[in-house]
């Protein structure tokens, strides 16, 4: 699609320019009061912030104890501190927040290498090196990140730096030049796409932020640039050949933001530096599929079906969401959009690596306030045939169900598992995933409980787990949606190895519109009966259970086990920053170990 289009045209790339530089006071003086406000207030926080050097043992700490979060806390306050101070001086323009700037620019240009520690290897899925190779540089998604945004700094600040000494401009063009354009041009990263290798979120991310670094910067040749563009919509297009024509993002609803939305501004700045030629992209079913993903998924308020490396909750949707949305002429999606991105963002879980980003929601955000978000906004029951996963809304219920199998990128073992809420607060729950360390991507990965699936709503059986791997799945699977009852069918047997001794695990989860939803469990096991064999369901839950009998209640909703049944539970301390985002106590495992092959789950 990209390519194709890509190789039809032959006129000079322009610069990319859909958004003014500070020297362009008219179109900042009208911003928005209140947006202006806000701009300066954040970047009077980093008034005299100091830029510290990272010590290389900082670097090296991740190949001796598997943290990352450390390094990744050094190096990522520098780069909020930095984007904050420059969207305050354009909006401000007084020169109060340069000094602070250049420390930052410099810092930056400063430090030995920009890829994160874990991302340090010239090879897919190899260790990383202790130490970064200073004449060989690595093209990661954080070395992407700030090469886009020093040239956004030098695009949006040009003047005011020439003003002060045309070496800070000449220093961010030859620090780009080693860092960015020449390994770009010259190496084959793993995620530039190479045939039928799969494909994740890095391919867009980098790619549309080696595309600002490269069209931001006037002084860039067009040889360079027709080299870049070329390269970037072969790219493009191995990063759509994995996803199914329905659009479904595989890594959940977080990674959404950098993958989706990377690929809308990869197609956003295209059609800049072309003047218009991929307009015809946003008319492509694959693309408006991919764009209404994150509106399919979203539960309500704050809230998300979250399978894979996903929390629960992510941050709000804003210009971005909105801008894509547009593009395609999905207005739900916008009204969604334009909705949340009023609530506001105080509880952001991260702030912004990428100062594109800020830039963008400063002259989007006067269009999405004045968007009008009274009319209702109408959600479809829907099935992502490409991951298998079954989405379903009632009068008082939202329920989502993994069929699909176990070798999705960022997996966790939940081929089967459940997701349901009631009138928007949590029922049973997928847990997500903790803060990433070594382990987190390693073969170690299964090891922890957060991927495994006795901590997700499915079964474990002869105390065998399910097992990663796309060979792992969901068999025999039927689904049915309408206005009175959706449901979905499905054997899970083979998302088990031979040792749990199962021959059948048949799931069939119906949401009965106006009234409930029912789990209907039946297990054949390869040889004997209950008596020999054994099984127990895990259900995950956020609000502690309550067990009278067969019936569960939990918060406002009551589960009734249907079928003899032992019943327990756990309570599971919450003590990781990343889960904590979503779970603001701890969580529970009701265990359910039944005596029958039989069972049936009703929730009310």
């Amino acid at each position: 699609m990209f390519a194709e289009l890509g190789s039809k045209y032959t006129s000079l790339l322009s610069g990319f320019d859909a958004y003014p530089s500070a020297s362009d006071r008219s179109a900042y003086n009208n911003l928005n009061k209140e947006d202006k406000e806000k701009a300066v207030k954040n970047a009077e926080k980093y008034l005299g912030f100091e830029f510290k050097a990272i010590p290389i043992t900082a670097f090296m700490e991740y190949s001796r104890t598997g943290n990352r979060s450390n390094f990744e806390s050094l190096n990522f306050s520098k780069r909020y501190a930095l984007n904050a101070l420059i969207v305050g001086e354009c909006v401000e323009h007084t020169g109060r927040f340069l000094d602070d700037i250049l420390n930052g620019i410099y810092s930056l240009c400063e430090e030995s290498a920009w890829q994160l520690p874990a991302h340090n290897s010239y090879i897919r899925d190899t260790p990383s090196f202790n130490l970064p190779d200073v004449t060989d540089p690595v093209i990661d998604l954080f070395a992407a990140e700030t090469g886009a945004l020093l040239s956004m700094a030098k695009y949006l600040l040009f003047d005011d730096f020439e003003r002060i000494n045309p070496f800070i401009n000449k220093m961010i063009d030859s620090i780009l030049e080693k860092r960015i354009y020449t390994p770009y041009i010259n190496r084959h990263f793993w995620w530039m796409g190479n045939g039928d290798e799969k494909m994740c979120n890095w391919t867009v991310w980098c790619t549309q932020n080696v595309l600002l670094s490269v069209f931001l910067n006037k002084n860039t040749s067009d040889e360079l640039r027709r080299n870049v563009f070329l390269k970037a919509c072969k790219s493009i297009d191995a990063f759509l050949k994995d996803y199914g024509v329905d659009g479904c993002c595989d890594e959940g609803a977080h990674y959404y933001r950098h993958s989706a939305l990377c690929l809308f501004n990869c197609a956003f700045i295209l059609n800049n530096v072309t003047g218009g030629f991929f307009d015809s992209v946003f008319n492509e079913e694959k693309i408006k599929n991919i764009a209404t993903y994150i509106f399919n998924v979203n539960i309500e308020d704050k809230y998300y079906f979250n399978f894979a490396d996903c929390s629960a909750v992510i941050d709000r949707a804003g210009a971005r969401e909105y801008l894509f949305a547009k593009a395609i002429g999905n207005l739900d999606m916008m009204r969604f959009a334009a909705r949340d991105f009023k609530i506001g963002d105080d509880e952001k879980n991260e702030g912004e690596l990428n100062l594109f980003y800020c830039i963008q929601e400063l002259f989007t955000s006067a269009e999405i306030k004045d968007f009008d978000t009274d009319l209702p906004i109408v959600h479809k029951d829907f099935y992502y045939e490409s991951v298998g996963l079954f989405i379903a809304r009632g009068d008082k219920f939202a329920l989502a169900v993994k069929a699909g199998n176990n070798g999705d990128s960022h997996n966790h073992n939940d081929t089967g598992s459940v997701i349901v809420y009631k009138e928007g607060k949590p029922v049973l729950i997928d847990v997500g995933v903790e803060t990433y360390t070594q382990k987190t991507f390693s073969s170690e990965r299964y090891d922890i409980w957060t991927m495994q699936s006795a901590f997700h709503n499915l079964p474990t059986i002869n105390n065998v787990m399910q097992k990663d791997g796309a060979e792992y799945k969901a068999t025999d699977v039927e689904y049915f949606l309408s206005d009175a009852i959706s449901d979905i069918k499905m054997d899970i047997a083979k998302a088990y190895t031979k040792d749990a001794g199962v021959k059948s695990y048949k799931r069939h989860v119906s949401l009965y519109k106006s009234k409930q939803i029912v789990i209907e469990d039946e297990i054949e096991f390869t040889k004997g009966d209950i008596s020999s064999n054994s099984f127990f369901l895990s259900f995950m839950t956020y609000e502690r259970p309550v067990i009278s009998g067969n019936e569960i209640t939990i918060d406002n909703a009551k589960m009734q086990i249907i079928g003899d049944s032992l019943i327990s539970f756990e309570e599971i301390p919450i003590e990781d920053d990343r889960l904590k985002w979503a779970w603001k106590h701890n969580i529970y495992r009701i265990i359910v170990t039944p005596r029958v092959q039989k069972l049936m789950i009703a929730i009310v």
